[in-house]
């Protein structure tokens, strides 16, 4: 190591206050804001409302919103984004570009629920136009448990940013309760409904009291309450009902669906494309206009297989069972055999002219779908992002385009902390001297996170024991090395990063693996960029034809004696380098303009103003602060036994080390950040100054 090895202090043992240093340093600037203390007139308790967020007061884009937003508005980057769901597939209709969408239903163990997070994201790169989640009256689906359906969608929609159809039955539930529901659905972001009747708990139909026995009931139902909100799909059967006294009576009542305010049609699964188009044409000619979409069932398995026919009183053809039979006891050739029969099952339907999109059952086992979507050529992976940020799809946040970068590689987060707000800043951030960030104390929750690993995988990842500082500093390294550890692992995420690293960060591989050895532990980053196409693969964002621009970015933790040296280095850039320092106590030295946010990235698009969707506000850092440093406590020494060695560590750690970001404003130069953390390396390795050393420097 390039300094001596540190000593590990005692759990609450504390640096030097930040206000000697600044004094020491001379030329440094002690700041604590007044506003940045602690009431509840700032913080959001969970659940509750709190004081102004940064859209309302006490800020440019509070007491001057009226001036800023007719000052600052701009088209929006995506107008899609603002679309209905049937607007969507009107759009698509007209340009004849096909479409798909995903079922998934909730897990029954809370421990799937991440996973099928997890699955969301991955799906969602792909390009869906929507997913589903289905409606299971068994398993409590209205309520918040993490396993009902009412949960996974808001998820989807809220987290994940995907448009979400949430399935709504009329089994077991009275009229008053199926509204009950409606009203949280549109509360929490929803705004499409699959209505329908639902299957039977037992053999029989039973009937509610004062519930509903037909989805026909239920759609006007829907339109009766809550007017247009809802989009509203319903289900078509190409073979007629199972209980319908013949296709033809079936169809009617379709047609009397549609009439009341469906939207648009999901067909229950067929195996054979003649059977949808002869659906999809009876349709038409009884007046059936809405969009058809055919679903899909991948054959997987042949349990899954027999389960579903049974479910849906189907019978398989016979050229399926003639080929599935002989491999039943082979999933693997079962699952080969499944893809090819989708692919050419999804070929005819799209040759037909018939299907404006195709809608796959995944049964939560989304490899199947994505390889036939791949041989369709409708997985649309793009690695261009709409903006440098995980959006969210609640109607609320169609505007939003600009946030603090701190939350970056915790986007979920951001989106929880933020949940209350009643509108989002768009344009600009503007001077927030009093956002209203709810505070995050529940960091176990399933849908914060990216990942399941238990905490025996952590422990490999982040030692199973600790012997120093430096032991932390390797996980680090590990971690943007890709480079197994000790244990032969993959160190995959860090608690702030759950993800693997984000492209751009290649860019600064070599430099950053450098410091973090040195003890300049990284939690966020960016490199500056000056006017790279807003199509490159790595850095771009934004619609086509635009240009895209970065000043230079590091945030990380370090220990107090690197702190002291970087104070006194930043002395000779204080008019390039912005900076903030901040302890666990909240004590804080910068040298940014008093509560004035920093752009640090920014875009320039044909049409359109300059966007700038990501800040360095000095007000919100202190709010994230306090959940970067306690993610050393949530996520990493809660790992280990009470008061071992390695816990003291990383709770010296959490109680010592500071939180520093630093940004350089001159993005068209070469990136002087790097010079500025080898400046304090090489003053830390040189001998101590003399008193009049310290003067004359």
């Amino acid at each position: 190591m390039d300094h001596p090895k540190p000593k590990v202090l005692p759990a609450g043992h504390h640096c030097p206050s930040l206000g000697m240093w600044a004094l020491e340093t001379g030329s440094v600037r002690f700041s604590v804001p007044p506003s940045i203390s602690r009431n509840s007139a700032m913080v959001n308790e969970p659940g509750g409302h709190g004081g102004p967020n940064p859209c309302l007061e006490g800020s440019s884009i509070g007491r001057e919103s009226s001036k800023v937003s007719s000052r600052c508005s701009t088209r929006t980057l995506k107008p899609e984004r603002r679309e209905r769901l049937r607007e969507k597939m009107r759009r698509r209709m007209e340009s004849g570009d096909k479409w798909f969408s995903l079922e998934f239903f909730p897990p029954r163990l809370a421990e799937g629920a991440t996973d099928l997070i997890s699955g969301f994201d991955q799906m969602g790169a792909g390009g869906p136009l929507f997913i589903d989640v289905t409606w299971h009256p068994a398993g409590d689906p209205g309520s918040d448990k993490e396993t009902s359906s009412m949960t996974i969608a808001s998820i989807a929609v809220n987290y994940c940013g995907l448009e979400t159809v949430l399935h709504m039955t009329c089994c077991c539930q009275s009229q008053e309760k199926i509204t009950c529901h409606l009203h949280k659905a549109k509360r929490l972001g929803l705004k499409n409904i699959l209505a329908l009747r639902g299957d039977p708990v037992g053999d029989q139909w039973k009937e509610e009291k004062g519930g509903f026995c037909y989805a026909l009931d239920l759609v006007k139902h829907i339109r009766s309450e809550f007017g247009d909100y809802f989009d509203i799909g319903v289900a078509g059967y190409p073979k007629g009902h199972p209980d319908a006294g013949s296709f033809e009576s079936d169809l009617k009542f379709l047609k009397e669906k549609v009439s009341a305010g469906a939207d648009f049609i999901i067909t229950q699964l067929f195996f054979e494309a003649d059977t949808f188009c002869h659906f999809v044409k009876a349709c038409s000619e009884i007046g059936i206009t809405c969009p058809i979409l055919p679903g899909i069932f991948l054959i997987q398995n042949y349990h899954s297989l027999q389960q579903l026919v049974k479910l849906s009183k189907l019978e398989v053809p016979q050229q399926i069972k003639d080929k599935i039979e002989p491999i039943k006891d082979n999933d693997a050739a079962i699952f080969n055999y499944g893809i090819d029969q989708a692919v050419s099952l999804c070929q005819k339907l799209l040759a037909s002219g018939l299907v404006p999109g195709l809608h796959f059952y995944t049964l939560n086992r989304t490899m199947a779908a994505v390889q036939v979507l791949k041989r369709l050529g409708m997985w649309t992976e793009d690695p261009r992002r709409f903006l440098p940020w995980a959006v969210s799809a609640h109607p609320k946040r169609w505007e939003e385009d600009v946030r603090p970068i701190f939350w970056a590689s915790r986007p979920k987060s951001y989106i929880y902390r933020t949940q209350e707000w009643d509108a989002f800043p768009k344009g600009r951030w503007g001077n927030s001297s009093s956002p209203a960030f709810g505070e995050l104390k529940d960091y176990y929750l399933f849908y914060l996170k990216s990942t399941s690993l238990k905490e025996e995988e952590l422990l490999k990842m982040w030692g199973e024991e600790l012997s120093s500082e430096e032991s932390v500093f390797e996980v680090f390294t590990h971690y943007l090395s890709g480079e197994p550890n000790r244990n032969g692992c993959q160190v995959t995420c860090l608690p702030w990063n759950d993800k693997p690293l984000a492209p751009s960060t290649s860019l600064m591989k070599e430099k950053l693996l450098r410091v973090n050895r040195r003890g300049i532990l990284t939690i966020n980053s960016q490199p500056n960029i000056n006017g790279q196409p807003s199509s490159h693969p790595v850095v771009g964002w934004g619609p086509s034809g635009g240009y895209v621009f970065q000043k230079a970015y590091l945030e990380f933790f370090t220990s107090p004696r690197t702190v002291k040296a970087l104070l006194q280095v930043l002395k000779k850039y204080e008019l390039r380098v912005n900076y903030h320092v901040v302890d666990v106590k909240g004590e804080n030295i910068t040298n940014a303009p008093e509560l004035q946010p920093n752009a640090v990235t920014w875009g320039i698009f044909p049409g359109r103003e300059i966007i700038q969707p990501m800040v360095v506000d000095p007000v919100s850092f202190m709010f994230w602060k306090d959940e970067a440093f306690a993610l050393w406590i949530k996520q990493w020494a809660k790992l280990y036994d009470k008061e071992s060695p390695s816990q003291e560590i990383i709770q010296y750690i959490h109680d010592n080390y500071f939180l520093v970001n630093l940004v350089d404003n001159d993005f068209p130069l070469d990136n002087c950040l790097w010079q500025v953390i080898e400046d304090t390396f090489e003053l830390l390795n040189s001998p101590p100054q003399t008193d009049r050393e310290m003067e004359a420097t």
